[in-house]
């Protein structure tokens, strides 16, 4: 049985199990048999085989499945409550997705963008966590040529697909995009993260990867209109929103956030759907920046 065979019988096993909660090995091969018939590949397995690819699939996804005897049924073994859970699943979901799309392509349609520098994320974290420096080329927006950096790396934080690198650069801590680095070295360096490094912490009130040193964060009110507030409760602007109003006038929610430049653009993304009430420091950031606007037309 080939690699990708057993790579999609993970992922059914998986999906299976969060779709029904618990099964018996008879649903499981059940499964597996009517999906064989549907993806034209020969998906059936032993009691072994299953033994083993339960073992195979806590190491490599970190997803355990235990045995429950008093009711004879496989089942997950902790609810998956937790983002970084979530997000794990999700990219099974979105794997199964596109290998899907190797047969069906003219069904699934998929936006072209830039790498995000995920090869980077294995190394970076194995450098995190064992302590170690590392080095890498880095360009930036503002010069033509990449920079090489020496950091003592502390924490990965992701934002709008795109994953960025906090680490100390021997002044301050810094920010660094990974799809704008190369040539990534980790080296046998050892350094010490500070006890009290929470990035959870510092970056409770932050929308996106900006954080101000000099001001403290503000309650915003925003109002959408009801359409628009459809959106906003399935997803969430940021963990502090709170809905004030709703009903079929308007979703008034309010926000404990900084006044960073990622806030103001998202704001601005949803055009005339929302009003700012206040604080009247965003309420004539967003005035200003549409008056600017209309002077281009």
């Amino acid at each position: 049985m080939s690699q990708r065979q057993t790579t999609l019988r993970h992922n059914l096993i998986i999906n299976k199990l969060r779709r029904q909660k618990r099964a018996t090995f008879a649903e499981i091969c059940d499964y597996l048999d009517r999906e064989s018939d549907i993806r034209g590949e020969d998906l059936s397995i032993s009691k072994r085989t299953f033994t083993r690819d339960i073992n195979d699939i806590g190491e490599i996804y970190g997803i355990y499945i235990k045995y429950d005897f008093s009711t004879r049924n496989y089942l997950i073994e902790e609810e998956f409550d937790t983002e970084i859970d979530n997000r794990r699943l999700e990219a099974l979901d979105v794997f199964n997705a596109l290998k899907v799309k190797e047969r069906q392509a003219e069904h699934i349609f998929i936006d072209n963008r830039q790498a995000i520098g995920s090869e980077h994320l294995y190394g970076l974290l194995h450098a995190i966590n064992n302590r170690l420096q590392v080095t890498f080329d880095y360009q930036t927006y503002y010069h033509d040529e990449a920079v090489e950096r020496l950091v003592h790396p502390w924490a990965i934080k992701e934002f709008k697909y795109r994953w960025y690198l906090f680490a100390e650069n021997g002044e301050q801590i810094k920010c660094y995009g990974l799809d704008r680095m190369t040539n990534l070295q980790i080296l046998n360096s050892h350094f010490e993260i500070p006890a009290d490094f929470n990035l959870a912490e510092q970056f409770k009130y932050c929308f996106g990867i900006i954080r101000p040193d000099d001001e403290p964060p503000c309650e915003v009110i925003l109002s959408f209109d009801p359409f628009q507030g459809n959106y906003i409760k399935s997803l969430p602007l940021h963990h502090t929103q709170q809905i004030l109003v709703d009903n079929d006038d308007e979703l008034r929610i309010s926000l404990t956030v900084y006044l960073t430049h990622d806030f103001l653009m998202e704001l601005l993304s949803f055009g005339d759907t929302v009003k700012a009430i206040q604080p009247q420091e965003l309420i004539d950031g967003l005035k200003a920046t549409y008056q600017n606007a209309l002077k281009k037309y």
